[in-house]
């Protein structure tokens, strides 16, 4: 294989010789010229005057008096011209975004050297003067035809109406935006390039040979430079293509351009070196389901591909560059990356980005607090924990507390959190704001020893060029260029940020080479290997918007979509053509854009290529696991943590509860992993309320409600109940206070901070406590003895150590009496009531056991030894209430029989202990281990179910 640019540079050798000095080459892009230079160095072993090298842009910027301008200052220019001319009322912000995309249009219009009267002209005058228009060719005419075909003048819709009105003024915002920045010495890159053209002499050129190599689509301004130079004797041409594209198949979108241009400007290279594409090759098509299983299965290969230097990894996704970056194994000595490395993927990026939405989305103006959400991402940032000793502290904190809504004095611990919560409430502050962070944030990396480290240099460069573009944006603030909301000020700083690339530093003749698709331009190599080859990455899916209309681009010679893919095919067919081992690979999983289908170019190869071509599939492999099963013997460590936590003879002994009685009975493992082993969920702060959270609101809720009721006596009469049904600001006041202390954790006379949800949450609660007041209204008058009161009772059980003396209890929602009866009630705000069979339903582990049941039957267990009256255990479904003949006594019975209500414990006492004993005394024997629940749906919603893998 002898690559293209080797025949060029031993072509230009002997027809120049060795002083290249008046010589200038101009390629596509850069790149180019390094390998250049090496094949040029191959043909002499003498010293050579190597020839200058430039891209066509920087060429043409070189010949240029004015200066490319900063993209966002060219839009803010374009605007005050907008305004002056249309009169419009629009503001920057909502002119800025389809600003860029009318400058867009212009630079084409430039680019291609239309007419620019003519195009913008009246649309009237456009279609009655179409015959007038000689320079338009056939198909050109047709285009305007079928133009006005589909887009009638005399309907008018208000659509049309403002489409036109502003279309007749283009022509006039053109010419004076193109004076204006004329004036100011600034250009776009298409009106830059227009007056290099218009303006050119090619006789006082500096060089005496323009060499251009390897060219395909032309615009209108670089035929026209072509042109010049050819006619000035001062041009060489280098094209290459293939036969195969060029004249085998005759109407090949690959060789679309390239023909004309071999027409127009003569190949210097004889057309027998470019009919290669038709020498064997060994072409592969490998369908892989994800993008990351090709970059894992990519190194598999280049072990058998030869020398370094000759092989080549084409990205069509660039977002790729990462998993192939984290793929490279470490045989492989040399790597070359052309693509820069996002900056969108840097820390810098993720840490400016929280700070932008800190002070915009995440600080509410009307309030002045920051949402919790906004404070706790960039507290968990990297940056601000190594900048601030207290971030990890505050984080927590808040989170303990539930702070949704924070104020920024509870956040400024330190001078860096000082600057960091500090609000700012404009554009420039903003600016200045996140310019002080990442001074900040540099001094991280001044540490001495740290600069050989490859990450610390990308993070270094991230950070200045980061700096660069802000600092940017703040000079065009400062000097009333730009006025913006903040909003938009973030979507600026976002798009400028993500469209920047660190470039990789590395000798780019050596070793392996991972490029992008535009990166392969020139270059030839025998081992290609193109990832993501899918359609919509290759040719590039849709095309750009314009406002120009399709057929009006079409008939006055702008680009369109058949340019760009015609482009994309000539860089895919001269890549592949002069190499031998090709492998491509496709993502053939449908997501998100991607519509898991191989491009069309793989397709057009099967069909019209010379060569065979193998199929072959990228499977990822199965490897199921079983799991196995879990089970804690209890060891002589287990059962001392056990007795630790429970024995009362212990210090630091705690009660054991019926929540923990329950847990045991549904799955004796997480009873292990919570209450011995000691494991707990992380604290969040959620804005959701969940049923445990609902149900916490509700019973402080009714707390303070019935506190009040008592505040005179513990008597509740019928008349009371009644006055405080009607007031609804006092009992919309208890839920708000529960809401105050349960969730946003704020003081009572702060006012609660609702969303939507909560909103909804707090009404639903207002009603459930109507809905107790009213059921409470049957049973008046009663007295209440308690609410949440604490109980709890001491218990010896039987060990294989001893006796034990536990102590069992927990928190009773409340506690009446009436007529020689104390009613133990417990609250439930979710579920449905259930029956059991019997006592011993209750210890029975099954999906149906009543564990609300057990967990009443044991506070009334527990209250019949510490007063005289007799004990009635009471379930009271609130959400199920509203029925005149609901009760919320508990019945038992077998299922089909009459049901027994336990208006006295005292008959089902005794059993209700002896079964509490004997479970007491399996907890505590060794003998048996905690083991896996057999109720898989238990594991649903198990705090512990990743470890325990159900």
């Amino acid at each position: 294989m002898q690559p293209f640019l080797q025949l060029v540079a031993h072509d230009l050798y002997t027809k120049i010789g060795n002083d290249l000095s008046r010589t200038v080459l101009v390629f596509p892009n850069k790149r180019a010229n390094l390998f250049f230079n090496e094949y040029l160095a191959e043909e002499s072993d003498q010293p050579i005057w190597s020839p200058a090298a430039m891209s066509i842009s920087d060429l043409l910027q070189k010949l240029s008096v004015q200066k490319a301008g900063d993209p966002i200052r060219l839009v803010c220019e374009l605007y005050k011209v907008f305004k002056e001319e249309t009169g419009s009322r629009e503001t920057l912000d909502d002119f800025y975004f389809w600003g860029e995309l009318l400058i867009s249009d212009f630079d084409d219009v430039d680019k291609n050297m239309v007419d620019a009267d003519k195009l913008f002209s009246n649309l009237q005058d456009l279609k009655n003067l179409m015959d007038d228009y000689e320079f338009l060719d056939e198909e050109q005419e047709e285009a305007i035809r079928q133009f006005f075909q589909n887009f009638s003048i005399e309907r008018r819709t208000e659509l049309k109406e403002k489409f036109i009105s502003l279309w007749d003024k283009l022509g006039i915002i053109y010419h004076r935006y193109r004076e204006n920045l004329a004036e100011l010495g600034i250009a776009y890159e298409g009106m830059l390039y227009r007056n290099v053209i218009e303006q050119l002499d090619a006789d006082r050129l500096k060089y005496d040979k323009y060499v251009f190599v390897g060219f395909n689509v032309l615009n209108k301004v670089e035929k026209e430079f072509f042109q010049k130079l050819q006619k000035a004797g001062k041009a060489m041409f280098y094209w290459d293509y293939d036969l195969f594209y060029t004249q085998r198949i005759s109407k090949h979108e690959a060789g679309e351009f390239i023909k004309r241009n071999l027409i127009d400007f003569p190949n210097e290279l004889p057309e027998s070196y470019f009919d290669i594409f038709r020498k064997p090759k060994k072409i592969r098509y490998i369908s892989a389901s994800t993008e990351n299983a090709q970059a894992r299965f990519l190194f598999s290969q280049t072990a058998q591909m030869g020398s370094e230097k000759e092989n080549a990894i084409v990205l069509c996704n660039e977002a790729l560059l990462l998993p192939v970056l984290h793929s490279i194994p470490q045989d492989v000595q040399n790597v070359n990356i052309t693509m820069g490395f996002p900056l969108a993927q840097t820390p810098v990026y993720s840490f400016i980005n929280a700070a932008m939405e800190l002070q915009t989305n995440g600080y509410r103006p009307d309030t002045g607090r920051f949402t919790y959400e906004a404070v706790s991402k960039i507290l968990k940032h990297p940056y601000t924990r190594q900048l601030s000793d207290h971030a990890t502290r505050l984080e927590r904190e808040l989170t303990k507390t539930n702070r949704f809504y924070p104020l920024p004095s509870e956040l400024k611990k330190d001078g860096f959190l000082t600057i960091l919560f500090t609000p700012q409430s404009d554009i420039r502050e903003l600016c200045d704001y996140l310019l002080r962070l990442i001074k900040s944030i540099s001094i991280l990396y001044r540490k001495e020893g740290e600069y050989d480290d490859i990450f610390n240099q990308l993070y270094r460069e991230s950070i200045f060029q980061s700096h660069l573009k802000i600092n940017r944006l703040y000079s065009l603030i400062e000097s009333g260029e730009l006025s913006v909301r903040t909003d938009t000020l973030k979507r600026l700083i976002t798009k400028v940020l993500t469209a920047s690339n660190i470039p990789f530093h590395g000798e780019p003749a050596i070793g392996l080479q991972i490029m992008g698709v535009l990166e392969t331009r020139n270059l030839d190599f025998r081992n290609l290997i193109m990832l993501s080859l899918n359609e919509g990455q290759l040719p590039k899916a849709g095309g750009e918007s314009s406002f120009i209309p399709y057929n009006l681009r079409k008939a006055f010679g702008m680009t369109t979509i058949e340019h760009k893919n015609a482009v994309y095919a000539y860089y895919f067919y001269r890549l592949i053509q002069r190499a031998e081992n090709i492998t491509l690979l496709y993502n053939t999983s449908s997501d998100g854009l991607n519509r898991g289908e191989e491009s069309r170019f793989m397709l057009q190869l099967l069909v019209e290529g010379p060569h065979e071509i193998t199929r072959e599939y990228l499977e990822a492999g199965q490897s199921p696991q079983n799991t196995l099963e879990i089970q804690i013997e209890k060891t002589p460590e287990i059962l001392r943590r056990l007795y630790r936590a429970y024995d009362t003879a212990q210090p630091e002994s705690v009660i054991l509860s019926p929540s923990a009685l329950n847990t045991y009975l549904d799955c004796r493992l997480r009873f292990y992993y919570r209450y011995v082993a000691g494991l707990k969920t992380p604290d969040e702060v959620s804005a959701e309320i969940d049923s445990a959270l609902f149900g916490t609101i509700f019973h402080l809720s009714a707390q303070l409600a019935y506190t009040d009721l008592t505040a005179n006596g513990k008597m509740i009469q019928r008349e009371d109940l009644e006055r405080l049904l009607r007031d609804e600001i006092k009992l919309q006041g208890y839920v708000d206070q529960a809401f105050k202390q349960e969730l946003f954790k704020v003081a009572p006379e702060e006012k609660p901070e609702y969303n939507g949800v909560q909103l909804i949450n707090s009404k639903v609660i207002v009603s459930y406590l109507k809905q107790l007041l009213r059921n409470d209204l049957q049973y008046t008058p009663f007295e209440m003895v308690a609410m949440e009161k604490k109980v709890s009772e001491k218990i010896t059980i039987q060990t294989a150590l001893g006796p034990l003396t536990l102590r069992l209890g927990g928190t009773i929602d409340r506690m009446d009496a009436k007529e020689g009866t104390l009613r133990i009630v417990d609250y439930k705000t979710g579920g449905s009531p259930k029956i059991p069979a019997n006592i011993e339903q209750l210890f029975t582990p099954s999906e149906t056991r009543p564990n609300y049941i057990f967990q009443t039957f044991l506070y009334a267990a527990i209250m019949s030894r510490k007063q005289p009256l007799m004990v009635a255990p009471a379930l009271l479904y609130i959400h199920r209430a509203a029925s005149e003949s609901y009760s919320p006594v508990i019945e038992m019975g077998e299922p089909r029989k009459p049901k027994i209500p336990v208006n006295n414990f005292a008959f089902f006492e005794d059993e209700f202990r002896e079964r509490l004993q004997a479970l007491l005394e399996e907890i505590f024997d060794e003998k048996e281990p905690f083991t896996q629940t057999e109720d898989i749906k238990k594991c649903a919603y198990c705090d512990f179910k990743a470890i325990c893998k159900r």
